[in-house]
């Protein structure tokens, strides 16, 4: 078997069934989970009518490419959404099965094994594909703390040089998972003048981005590019998904884009890789694709179960609405474990430890002290844990 294997950890959910093993939840409230990013919103029907309509696509096999008319409707949504000015369907944009899927394969593409030592940065907490990716394309990954303290800023000057003169990519999630942060120009631009200076890839994850509040859309890695200058979008490309933005996460729908020589070389491994995009799913896609009205509704149901959740957790803990995604980031008044393992057992509520999320690095684990709470359930039940979440912070902090 692949040695690689024994470097990958346990996924943060099997951690939190290991720590909820022994523990029975309080039988007088009805269980609630706020610890997995599943959006639980309705599929549109106009989606599943899509689906439907085009089985008849399940009798042929599908290009790895996908259809010209897929590719042209995410080419357009793109341009629309973070107003490019030109981007090829054809060398530029790739559909993929979700971009969990595609975030893992692009490393084993990228790596190049016969350097020395090849590294792969990512933040720290962190999406744990990127770890996993990284150790089984040879590579070894290396970590930047996001701080409160530094508003969850990527600190590049973390890292010494040795490490970024054998970078060969970095994984950047904007908006940030679990923070939320959407990442600014001024950071974009000192990442892409590092990507020159060393010639590592930059992988921008961006399932996030149509979930967020009021009219300030995310800044995307294109968008940022372009107005740098960098039309050609050398060695990046993005990932993005309609799981999150309209609430298909079991369709497996995504794509890549960005530059056309790393996704040309990206088309070649998952020729091989056997990853073709179901016909009738591309046809599904392409109905999501062009549709904004059910997103914005989306939205909306967000925006209301944050405001609501929000006023009731101010008064105990120090929640703030992040920039865009779903999650709310806390900190925690004990040890986070300790905090999501008594919560389970006192309220029948379920959150994700922080420390789950993150790994030590430049002694410290960032997410230490955190919880992360995923507002995907309906704003009935988001509220009754938000209230179930107060009474036991209340308990926590002496109120």
């Amino acid at each position: 078997m692949n040695p690689d294997l024994n470097r990958l950890q346990p996924y943060p959910f099997q951690k939190l069934a290991a720590l909820f093993r022994e523990v029975t939840p309080n039988p007088v409230y009805r269980p609630i989970s706020l610890h997995i990013g599943e959006p639980k919103h309705a599929t549109p029907q106009f989606i599943k009518d899509a689906l439907i309509a085009n089985l008849d696509g399940l009798a042929n096999y599908p290009t790895t490419a996908g259809s010209d008319v897929l590719r042209s409707t995410i080419a357009g949504w793109l341009s629309t959404r973070y107003g490019l000015a030109a981007l090829d369907a054809k060398s530029q944009v790739l559909p993929v099965n979700g971009s969990r899927e595609a975030l893992f394969s692009f490393a084993q593409a990228v790596i190049d094994r016969t350097k020395n030592h090849p590294a792969v940065i990512c933040p720290n907490p962190f999406y744990q594909i990127y770890e996993g990716a990284s150790l089984l394309a040879g590579a070894t990954p290396y970590f930047l703390n996001t701080l409160p303290e530094n508003n969850y800023a990527l600190n590049f000057a973390q890292l010494p040089e040795d490490i970024w003169q054998r970078a060969q990519l970095i994984y950047v999630c904007s908006p940030g998972n679990p923070t939320g942060r959407v990442t600014p120009l001024a950071e974009w631009k000192t990442l892409f003048e590092l990507s020159d200076r060393y010639g590592f890839v930059i992988a921008s994850d961006e399932c996030y981005s149509e979930i967020y509040f009021g009219e300030n859309k995310p800044l995307g890695a294109l968008q940022a590019a372009q107005q740098l200058g960098r039309s050609d979008y050398r060695n990046l490309v993005v990932f993005s998904s309609l799981s999150k933005r309209s609430n298909v996460p079991g369709m497996r729908s995504g794509f890549v884009a960005g530059d056309a020589k790393v996704i040309e070389k990206f088309t070649l491994y998952r020729t091989y890789h056997g990853s073709a995009m179901n016909p009738a799913i591309q046809a599904a896609s392409i109905t999501a694709w062009n549709d904004e009205a059910h997103v914005a509704e989306n939205r909306r149901l967000y925006a209301e179960k944050f405001s609501k959740a929000l006023e009731i957790l101010r008064p105990v803990l120090p929640v703030t609405l992040p920039d865009a995604s779903f999650y709310l980031w806390i900190r925690t008044p004990i040890a986070d474990t300790i905090f999501a393992q008594a919560l389970y057992r006192d309220y029948n509520v379920t959150v994700l430890p922080g420390s789950y999320l993150a790994r030590t690095a430049q002694g410290v684990n960032p997410g230490e002290s955190f919880v992360r709470l995923a507002l995907v359930a309906d704003t009935e039940e988001t509220v009754e844990a938000a209230r179930r979440i107060a009474e036991f912070s209340r308990l926590q902090v002496g109120f």
